[in-house]
């Protein structure tokens, strides 16, 4: 059980859980933490606020698009905002585990009583979450947005409750507190029982009984036994080891019971939630079928895993094993070592140390690579154990609603740790035997050059051309080890330069023998090289071979960072959209040096849309306009006249538009560091823009009613040749 109580604490203030909360990752928190941890945002940084603070019209408000993205789907009352980076100001600490923990908001005062204390003195009471309150899981470190409910939406994790509760006092040899019957619907502090529902079978106080179970309708006809009946009942618990069966009540509708649970959203709901349609389209189960199905899945999940913790202990056992069998082993070839060397005493003396000095080194090596592994397997075992008796613990919890809140967790969480076990931890990472094999002919005229054969440095690799080649910006690069060569390799170095002779630097480190590598400059010359390394050392470098980068870049349009309404053909060289809103796609290809030059040719253009033209970076926004934001240069056009736009500013409108069968071309000249735009090979208004650095990829922006085919590969137009001539 010991192992279990890992299981059992919260991961911000490292005791035991007390009001534990049911977060929508599956994790849980003390209520008492996650107001600790629970952090309000400014106002400026809300997006209704960003939105009115950054000055854009209604025609472009597309903050309003992702607004869903920061509330739950099934109406729950919290939200996952995975994007949440607001930096709080408030001064933090650091709980056991590592969490950065926030003071808790002020408290509030309530009129006839002191500041922040509850009326009849039941402690402070804590702020109302603002509108923006935020609170991050210490483990997942998933982002939620709390409601107007704020804590209180989350539910109470009662399973875990009645586990800690059993622990405590299995630890404390106690079969439970002794005296009066409490009651089981109290969330804190239970008073003492007034009734039992004999058909329930549930002991309420009179409260409890008012909210939870009154005289009308079908509990009506409950029978209600004084509290003298809780003891006398035949197969009362409530004093026993295991807690009773729970009723839970549904934390929209409170005086409803938990009656059936939905697949998709994964809670339990009750039948006035169903009556209401929030969960109309989904597919609605009985709740004590699914808490059963569960119950065999998770108990399915544990048979594997604690096959796999047999296992485990049956390794652990053979690596002990392997110790005694390195000791013997290392004694046995020390003896075999001294006797070859007495052979040669005259000439050995002080070369059979430095063998002696390798052998224990290599011994000590051994030691403690095993060592470190049966460690490693103690504690992972260790984990494994204390996840299984938890689980096991959870399975005899009566409660089907709080047990369906973290089954799916904790199915997930035993598959998971049954496939870390069978990645190879079970396997030796050491062997028992001493690969060192001392070849003793040669010796006795060669005495000083007397080695373990296994422990040279490996000779250079050799490049193999045949295979090596260059393609736009990328080079592939293959090598092997000398024909002759017997020494173990444990891997290799590639180094390339700076495609303009400067210092070399590493760009692969691995096992393979053939490595491609992108993102080179075209029209560029590169050396490269390679070593290998072992245990003794690194080997010469091989032969410097050059190699020679595309001088035009061919490239196609990128589907992979597209946005999803893009529609991809011949080959991804034509696009368009299944959006009446501007969408954008990138090229596969960035540049970051040289001059290069591509043309599209406008297949379709239908109610005079406007498609924009330019470069961005990898991050530009997808689902705007081409240079609405910061990360994008662009020329937007229609069929009379185009302008210039970057992070939303519009420059030099120029009359000339496009129409079906037009070319519009972009040159991009990193030489001169300006981007120029051209319709129909003639050039379109002035440069569009100067000082363009960094790396650079193609991009367009379009709706529906246009579609456009990309050519690459082109030599410089002439009209920027002319241009470039006179200039000079």
């Amino acid at each position: 059980m010991e192992e279990m109580e890992e299981e059992l604490k919260c991961p911000v203030c490292g005791s035991f859980y007390r009001e534990p909360i049911l977060l929508p990752c599956s994790h849980s928190l003390c209520l008492a933490c996650a107001r600790n941890i629970l952090v309000q945002t400014p106002d400026a940084d809300s997006p209704r606020s960003s939105r009115r603070a950054s000055g854009i019209s209604a025609d472009y408000d597309y903050l309003d698009l992702d607004k869903m993205s920061l509330y739950s789907e099934a109406d729950s009352g919290y939200g996952s905002y995975g994007g949440f980076a607001s930096a709080p100001t408030t001064p933090c600490q650091k709980s056991p585990s590592g969490v950065r923990v926030f003071p808790p908001p002020a408290a509030l005062s309530v009129p006839g009583h002191p500041p922040g204390q509850a009326p009849g003195g039941g402690g402070l009471l804590p702020a109302p979450p603002p509108r923006n309150s935020c609170i991050t899981c210490p483990q997942c470190h998933r982002s939620l947005i709390l409601d107007e409910r704020g804590l209180r939406g989350f539910t109470k994790n009662r399973v875990l409750e009645g586990v800690i509760e059993r622990y405590q006092q299995s630890r404390a040899g106690a079969p439970g507190p002794a005296g009066a019957p409490r009651c089981q619907l109290c969330e804190q502090s239970p008073r003492e029982a007034a009734v039992l529902c004999e058909q329930c079978d549930v002991a309420y106080c009179e409260p409890c009984r008012l909210r939870c179970h009154p005289p009308r309708g079908p509990l009506a006809k409950h029978r209600l036994l004084p509290p003298a009946a809780l003891g006398a009942r035949p197969g009362a618990r409530l004093g026993g080891r295991l807690s009773p069966r729970k009723i839970s009540t549904c934390t929209e509708h409170e005086l409803e019971n938990h009656s059936m649970y939905c697949v998709q959203c994964k809670l339990p709901v009750c039948y006035q939630c169903l009556e209401e349609g929030r969960h109309a389209s989904h597919e609605v189960k009985a709740l004590g079928a699914m808490w059963k199905l569960h119950k065999s899945q998770l108990s399915q999940a544990l048979n594997g895993l604690s096959d796999r913790a047999k296992e485990a202990k049956e390794f652990l056992v053979q690596l002990r094993n392997m110790v005694q069998q390195i000791q013997e082993n290392s004694v046995e070839f020390e003896a075999c070592l001294v006797a070859q060397c007495d052979a040669l005493i005259d000439a050995l003396n002080r070369r059979k140390a430095q063998l002696l000095a390798r052998v224990n080194k290599e011994h000590e090596h051994k030691l403690k690579v095993v060592r470190d592994q049966i460690s490693h397997c103690t504690v992972k075992l260790r984990q494994t154990t204390g996840l299984m008796e938890y689980c096991l613990e959870v399975i005899k919890e009566n409660d089907p609603s709080g047990f369906l809140q973290i089954s799916d967790a904790l199915i997930r969480r035993v598959h998971l740790t049954e496939d870390q076990w069978g990645k190879g931890t079970l396997t030796p990472r050491m062997t028992a035997d001493f690969d060192l094999n001392l070849d003793s002919a040669p010796l006795l005229q060669s005495i000083h050059q007397l080695d373990f054969v296994q422990m040279k440095v490996p000779a250079p690799p050799i490049l193999q051309l045949e295979e090596c080649c260059t393609h736009n910006n990328s080079a592939t690069l293959s090598w092997k080890q000398p024909p002759l060569s017997m020494v173990q390799v444990e891997g290799y170095i590639l180094e390339l330069d700076d495609g303009n002779g400067g210092q070399f630097r590493e760009v692969f480190v691995g096992k393979e023998t053939m490595c491609t590598v992108d993102g080179l400059h075209f029209n560029s010359t590169y050396s490269a090289r390679v070593k290998g390394f072992n245990k003794s050392g690194v080997s010469q470098y091989s032969k410097i071979l050059v190699l020679q980068t595309s001088e035009v870049a061919w490239f196609a349009f990128d589907p992979g960072s597209a946005h999803s309404d893009i529609i991809f053909s011949n080959d991804n060289l034509t696009v368009t959209c299944n959006s009446y809103d501007d969408r954008v796609v990138l090229g596969k290809t960035g540049f970051s040096k040289g001059i290069h030059y591509w043309e599209l040719t406008i297949d379709r253009y239908d109610n005079h849309p406007d498609p924009a033209f330019g470069v961005a970076r990898i991050e530009v926004v997808k689902d705007v306009m081409l240079g609405k934001d910061d990360k994008a240069w662009a020329m937007y056009v229609d069929n009379n006249r185009s302008w210039f736009m970057h992070n939303n500013s519009h420059t030099n409108r120029t009359e000339g538009g496009i129409s079906k069968g037009a070319t519009v071309g972009i040159l991009l000249d990193f030489t001169r560091r300006t981007l120029t735009f051209s319709i129909n090979e003639e050039q379109q208004g002035p440069v569009a823009f100067e000082s363009m650095e960094g790396l650079f990829f193609p991009a367009i922006s379009l709706n529906r009613n246009v579609q456009v085919t990309l050519h690459t590969g082109l030599p410089i137009p002439d009209f920027y040749n002319t241009r470039s001539s006179l200039q000079a």
